[in-house]
């Protein structure tokens, strides 16, 4: 038990690993925020510049409803009043204008009724703009708020406008926003080339600890898009990287469906992967979507004390019983959203736990689409053979560690923070 402690307290500090923020602007242009003080937002701080990054430029905005000054107001309506008519589009990602459509279902364009401007979708017929979606714009605007995990599709959306935008010649801004899983974590296995797909499309860890500028300019740098478009990032003005959600003082916008909360993010990327079998439950359908692990015939005070005694920092767990799913149970997540915790590393505890305690059956359960899908959110499909095959988490943990260190050594001159 002494080593499990030791491992997992090894890999929170590894996770954690940070990086002074560099003055160099690789991959992309940096704007300056304004010299006001307080806390600001890519959006803010374009306001504060006067906006003289898209003045006389006709402007898109790729956004939702997370897209919204540091004092909640819409990102839309910040640049119709400031633009006018040059402010001529709007793109949608994943579940849409108003983030209300659950995961994987297409979403139709249709016009804002706030702006009464276009809103494409870009989870519909393409997920990538047309050149004819773009005929009307000179400069493209990001202002989506991610989580921070590679599988959540915003970054994907990010990426492939980025692209389209190069090749018609078009400039691309990201107006910043906080990782709400900090700036500190890197956890979690690489991409492998063969399951790039648009729930891992730049090949990052599961958990980067970037922003989404950070992140536009380590793709635009190392060409993971077919074509680079003139990139700039308006960043934020007051952010750190320990920060979590809460320190920021800003209003948390559910970002979808099932991420309801500003700690949601760091549930996501603990049992998303977890969910991705059949026969299992995390919650999804509650008030507390990915807090739970947990299978059929599962015991659950003897779960959440077996994995309460592996010491692992910044988490504890609660038996539970379903109530929506008859005979499931299991534990309760109870994350610390400034502990030391590496997600990914508990997320395959509980993989391997929850299917060990069942028999494998979620594994049987877990064919064709649904197991292709499964491995194109860990980025692999060894997962799925070491779960069958019964390999020890720490060795599959450890496999990760050559890339984790490559990539935190790659990413450092990115930093903006």
């Amino acid at each position: 038990m002494s080593n499990r402690r030791s491992f997992f307290r090894l890999a929170a500090a590894a996770s954690g690993a940070a990086f002074l923020p560099s003055c160099v602007s690789p991959g992309g242009g940096v704007s300056l925020p304004g010299t006001g003080g307080g806390f600001a937002l890519g959006i803010d701080t374009l306001a504060e510049s006067g906006f003289a990054a898209v003045r006389g430029k006709r402007v898109g905005l790729i956004l939702n409803q997370t897209s919204a000054s540091k004092n909640a107001t819409p990102s839309r309506v910040v640049l119709q009043r400031a633009l006018g008519r040059q402010f001529t589009a709007l793109y949608t990602p994943e579940h849409g204008l108003d983030g209300k459509e659950k995961a994987g279902i297409h979403v139709t364009s249709r016009r804002d009724p706030l702006t009464g401007l276009p809103a494409y979708s870009l989870y519909g017929d393409t997920r990538k703009p047309s050149p004819s979606m773009l005929a009307n714009i000179d400069v493209m605007l990001f202002d989506l708020q991610d989580i921070g995990s590679r599988s959540y599709t915003y970054i994907s959306t990010m990426a492939l406008a980025m692209e389209a935008c190069a090749e018609q010649g078009k400039e691309f801004i990201v107006l910043d926003r906080p990782n709400p899983l900090g700036g500190l974590r890197v956890s979690g296995p690489p991409l492998e080339q063969k399951w790039k797909s648009f729930v891992g499309q730049v090949p990052v860890p599961y958990v980067h600890g970037l922003t989404a500028g950070e992140l536009a300019r380590m793709i635009n740098a190392y060409g993971w898009i077919k074509a680079r478009p003139r990139l700039n990032i308006m960043p934020m003005r007051g952010w750190q990287r320990n920060m979590s959600w809460r320190d920021t003082g800003l209003r948390w916008i559910a970002t979808s469906p099932n991420i309801p909360g500003p700690e949601s993010p760091f549930y996501y990327a603990t049992t998303g992967i977890l969910g991705g079998l059949n026969g299992v439950d995390i919650g999804i359908g509650t008030a507390r979507p990915f807090e739970y692990a947990g299978g059929p015939g599962i015991n659950p005070d003897e779960f959440s004390a077996s994995l309460n005694r592996r010491g692992i920092p910044g988490v504890r767990f609660a038996p539970y019983r379903s109530e929506r799913k008859p005979g499931f149970a299991g534990a309760r997540i109870l994350l610390d959203p400034h502990g030391n915790t590496d997600l990914l590393a508990l997320a395959v505890v509980l993989a391997s736990e929850v299917c060990r305690r069942t028999n494998n059956s979620p594994l049987r359960a877990t064919t064709g689409d649904t197991r292709t899908l499964f491995h194109k959110v860990y980025g692999s499909d060894s997962l799925f053979r070491d779960l069958q095959s019964g390999r020890p988490v720490g060795s599959i943990i450890a496999s990760w560690q050559p890339s984790l260190t490559a990539f935190r050594n790659n990413r450092q001159r990115f930093l903006l923070y």
